[in-house]
């Protein structure tokens, strides 16, 4: 019985990450190869070029990386995203104060 379940909740489990795209600037390389498409090597050329060129802004991104080309970028768009990229911080300038 607990085979079963476990086995219910394995599949339950990939069921739901086969439908939310990945994230390329937060997936793993057991995630990334979970897309079709991109097996070990493609995986780690994407984080290759994550950690040596900070995160993606878009999924086009994907052209400056190692095996990517235009087909297989358009192909891979509805299953891979970036995310939400973090926010450059506010600056603040000095105001002219009235005396």
């Amino acid at each position: 019985m607990k085979s079963l379940l476990f086995a219910v909740l394995v599949l339950f489990g990939l069921t739901f990450n086969a439908m939310a795209a990945v994230d390329l600037n937060t997936a793993s390389a057991v995630e990334l190869e979970s897309v079709k498409g991109i097996g070990p090597a493609k995986a780690q050329a994407i984080i290759d070029y994550r950690k040596a060129n900070g995160s993606f802004k878009s999924v086009d991104d994907l052209d400056n990386v190692k095996g990517f080309g235009k087909k297989s970028i358009d192909k891979l768009r509805s299953e891979v995203s970036v995310g939400k990229t973090p926010k450059a911080e506010k600056t603040t300038t000095a105001k002219n104060d009235k005396k």
